[in-house]
């Protein structure tokens, strides 16, 4: 048997759409598991809207998720020659034919469809006619020679078998009447040229399969065994599209989702092993396989995404933990100087506490990230005279003490609380605002301690807050 080939095969036409990340996993995840190698292929044949930039964030966002393909990029449209040529032998066998419908007539017929409420099937006119009842004016298109009678099974790896009758399948165009392929020409010969053996694509590809494995057929070819996967939707069950929040890989990893967290989350929407939840990469190559795909659409939750990051936040090791929160602010917030490394690494066990998001911790952690206090406006008034009074004598107090610690801080905390009766709150909540500038953050002990004794009171004694 051949070595297991697998691909994914996006259009660069926009950015990477999260359900074709999930389709590229499971090809990567199948591949590996199998020994095998897995492939990516740009379908650039979309010259209009086919654009550099989108297969650069295409290639960048697999390998931010940890997808790597095999091998160079094989690119659709260096091979276009190649296409026109096996619809040139399927003309010249018999298994193609020139059709010389002008626009008028297939849209007259589109209209009959409609008015009867059927789906539209060409009427294959063109089949049986030779060239010389061809019109002078029309330049053809080529249609493959679709099966009318009996009917097909696809033997599908995830949806079982699937049969239809062959009469539902139109004679669909190869080649258009410039002499471009279409895409279920130019994907299949693509898929024969790169030795594919098994197609794994989202279920929506399901009528394009029954149209290329008579592709296949015809030519003679060896033909794969395709897994159609049910497709995602959203949490009203609808299908996703690239127009709703959150679909594509850019829109995590600016909130600071993890590309570990994400790869997991994917592998378990539509996929399962057991009662398994979390998997490490190995985990998921060594027990991934087709039987575990389920056969219904998945819903997208984002509170599942979100959990899921927060349980690799808590469990991750805390130096990988700091490189993805530099990697994740040099990307999209302020780059973190390399003189903050070992007061942000001590810190990340409480500024990780109740985190789902890397922008969750920055947040927590801008205090320490940056020297100059950027004060919340609205939180700055809630610094009144008595506020000020408090700061001031707990500044006072911090001044004698030789260790700043727990055990040291509570003793003038409790006196503050006394002396101007009032609660924890009371003196907690001006202190976090004079040191971080929010009422917002990690809990209050935990600043000073982070902070030091010397950069405590300077904020303190900050002429904003006298």
């Amino acid at each position: 048997m051949s070595k297991v080939a697998t691909r994914f095969a996006p259009s660069p036409t926009g950015a990477l759409h999260i359900g074709g990340v999930r389709t590229a996993l499971f090809n990567w995840l199948y591949s590996k598991n199998q020994k095998g190698n897995f492939h990516l292929r740009i379908e650039d044949t979309d010259k209009e809207r086919s654009k550099d930039e989108h297969k650069y964030q295409i290639i960048k966002s697999l390998k931010w998720i940890g997808i790597e393909h095999d091998g160079d990029e094989y690119i659709q449209s260096t091979k276009i020659n190649d296409h026109v040529n096996v619809a040139d032998e399927l003309l010249k066998n018999g298994h193609a034919y020139k059709c010389y419908c002008s626009s008028e007539e297939i849209e007259e017929q589109k209209n009959r469809a409609r008015q009867k409420k059927l789906p539209y099937i060409y009427n294959r006119k063109w089949r049986n006619l030779t060239e010389t009842d061809a019109p002078k004016n029309i330049k053809p298109v080529i249609r493959f020679k679709s099966r009318i009678k009996g009917t097909s099974i696809l033997k599908d790896l995830v949806q079982g078998n699937v049969e239809i009758d062959n009469n539902t399948i139109e004679d669909f165009i190869i080649l258009r009447n410039d002499r471009t392929p279409t895409y279920n020409l130019s994907a299949t010969v693509d898929d024969h040229q790169m030795n594919m053996t098994h197609i794994i694509r989202g279920d929506d590809h399901k009528i394009n399969t029954f149209k290329q494995m008579q592709i296949y057929v015809a030519m003679g070819w060896v033909v794969p065994q395709f897994a159609h996967i049910p497709l995602i939707h959203t949490i009203e069950g609808k299908k996703l599209s690239k127009r709703d929040n959150a679909s594509t890989l850019d829109d995590y990893s600016k909130i600071g989702i993890m590309p570990s967290a994400l790869r997991n989350y994917l592998l378990r929407l539509g996929w399962s092993y057991n009662d398994k939840e979390i998997f490490t990469l190995d985990e998921s190559i060594k027990l991934f396989n087709l039987e575990g795909i389920g056969k219904s659409p998945s819903k997208l939750d984002m509170s599942r995404i979100l959990s899921m990051n927060e349980h690799y936040i808590k469990t991750i090791d805390e130096n990988e933990l700091y490189n993805q929160l530099v990697i994740y602010c040099e990307l999209y917030k302020e780059k973190i100087k390399s003189d903050k490394e070992e007061k942000i690494k001590t810190s990340l066990l409480f500024l990780k506490n109740k985190a789902k998001t890397l922008e969750d911790i920055y947040n927590n952690a801008k205090y320490l990230i940056f020297d100059k206090i950027n004060f919340n406006q609205d939180d700055l008034k809630l610094i009144d005279d008595k506020a000020k009074k408090i700061i001031f004598e707990f500044n006072k107090n911090v001044d004698v003490l030789k260790i700043l610690n727990k055990e040291t801080l509570e003793p003038i905390v409790n006196n503050l609380i006394k002396v101007h009766e009032t609660n924890f709150k009371g003196v907690g909540q001006p202190l976090r605002i004079s040191l971080t500038g929010s009422k917002f953050g990690p809990g209050i002990y935990d600043i000073i301690i982070s902070l030091g004794k010397e950069e405590v009171q300077k904020r303190l004694g900050n002429k904003v807050l006298t």
